[in-house]
């Protein structure tokens, strides 16, 4: 475990400094302009709401308790509500006032022998994946827990009638607009570890499953789908598992980087979910795509952050204690490869400023998208030390960015695009922002063209919502 800092310079650091604060359902008040009319549905964010128990603090932003956000918009209005996912980890430390379990950057507490084969706690502080009747809280090392839509009351881990006993479900499923089909995998550990993958019906259920072995026990935390493709990059870092697996170690400091193993490549098609080559290429590290498509000559493109190295885990494992230190720049990139042999054939940076969290429209996953909206880095800061306190519009085909700086101590979340239910043609992007100057939460809303201009609507949160990691747009009926 690590130590906390007694204080910080930065204002990002005041909205971990307290387990965040739950909320029922709550309408929300507006603090400027008003909710677009088309726009209906719920917004989604999960992400680490507590980062200390007991007086100790956990060793990584990942291992803090999943908490979960959703903002309803309907014609009365919005309406919030804030709950922690309600694990049999976290409701068993919660009755003990302390952490007994084991994660991604911490070992179990107790004298070694004892930690040897512990349960490791299921977070569920990841994604969320919105299915017609529920919510998934999502946590790549286990199964999600189901989510009442509505109250985010937690309704248990969920199998999807098809995860069988190791089996885990990862947080960045793609889903086909046109089919609804979900596709998403998961890791068997092992000495050499197994790739699974799942196709599931529009419902979540899964309804076809595969496997493939890997090269020792990678970090794989997305993947991508590219037409009739799905797509993982599988970076040089592996685990060494046996510490890991006995508690002598925490995963995150049994990993290793090996730049000599270069990343390896992987292509399904999507339909059978056999594997149809196997190639390696150039070093580097990605936590996120942001889409991939088939272009015009049959090629695969596909958008992703890139990172030199894994300093980036040292960064993120900082962030806990409130201060950072570690640079870890990463940019826009952009690979063509041939499907058939898995061979890059270009290779170039779409984008050079400081950026992480890409996502396109629901509607393009898997298909061209002019635009990527992401979370970027403000121009002038000492980026060595603050967080993303911007978003922005990425115009893929004039290469230009439009982007949206909230201004000083301000941080956002990852930019959800919503679509307009009334004009197809138009959109709004939300993020969930922690104001350091005022030490509160707010949803700003921001027209999808003009994301430089003022935000269209602000509403206000009735707490603190520390900044987390991924969320989701779910239409409503209009």
């Amino acid at each position: 475990m690590i130590t906390k800092s007694p204080s910080t310079s930065k204002a990002w650091a005041k909205a971990f400094s307290q387990p965040a604060k739950e909320f029922p359902l709550t309408p929300l008040p507006l603090l400027g302009g008003k909710i677009p009319e088309g726009l209906r549905g719920s917004l989604y964010r999960n992400g680490p709401g507590r980062l200390e128990r007991g007086g100790e603090s956990v060793g990584h932003w990942f291992d803090g308790d999943g908490a979960i956000l959703a903002v309803h918009f309907s014609d009365g209005g919005a309406t919030g509500v804030y709950r922690y996912v309600q694990t049999a980890g976290y409701l068993a430390e919660s009755e003990a006032g302390k952490y007994l379990y084991g994660n991604y950057g911490m070992t179990a507490p107790g004298l070694f022998w004892t930690k040897w084969l512990r349960a490791t706690k299921n977070a569920a502080n990841t994604s969320v994946l919105a299915l017609p009747d529920k919510l998934l809280a999502l946590w790549e090392g286990g199964k999600p827990h189901a989510i009442d839509l509505e109250t985010l009351e937690t309704e248990g881990l969920d199998d999807l009638s098809g995860l069988s006993k190791g089996m885990s479900y990862s947080a960045h499923p793609k889903c086909d607009a046109q089919t609804g089909e979900i596709f998403n995998f998961g890791i068997t550990p092992g000495i050499n570890a197994t790739l699974n993958i799942y196709k599931c019906d529009r419902a979540g259920k899964i309804r076809q499953k595969a496997s493939v072995t890997l090269d020792g026990l990678p970090l794989i935390h997305d993947f991508v789908m590219a037409g009739q493709y799905l797509v993982f990059f599988v970076p040089p870092v592996r685990i060494n598992l046996l510490p890991a697996a006995i508690g002598l170690s925490s995963f995150s400091d049994a990993m290793e980087w090996k730049p000599q193993l270069g990343t390896q490549i992987l292509i399904f098609d999507r339909e059978t979910l056999s594997l149809i080559s196997r190639s390696e290429t150039e070093p580097w590290y990605q936590w996120h795509f942001a889409n991939g498509y088939m272009d015009d000559n049959g090629s695969v493109a596909i958008d992703f952050v890139r990172y030199r190295d894994f300093q980036t885990n040292q960064r993120l494992k900082e962030v806990a204690t409130g201060q950072i230190q570690t640079p870890a720049k990463a940019t826009l990139w952009q690979v063509r490869l041939d499907p058939q042999t898995g061979k890059i054939q270009k290779t170039e940076e779409l984008l050079d400023r400081d950026c992480e969290f890409p996502v396109v429209p629901q509607s393009q996953i898997g298909k061209s998208s002019r635009r990527t909206y992401l979370s970027l880095q403000r121009q002038g800061v000492d980026t060595t030390k603050e967080i993303y306190g911007a978003i922005a519009r990425f115009d893929n085909q004039t290469g230009t960015l439009n982007e949206a700086d909230l201004g000083e101590n301000r941080y956002p979340t990852e930019p959800i695009y919503a679509p307009d239910a009334i004009n197809p043609e138009r959109g709004w992007v939300l993020t969930v922002v922690f104001d350091g100057n005022t030490n509160s939460s707010e949803v700003w809303i921001f027209d999808s063209e003009r994301l430089d201009r003022e935000p269209v609507c602000k509403l206000g949160l009735p707490s603190v919502v520390p900044m987390g990691f991924h969320g989701t747009w779910k239409p409503g009926i209009f």
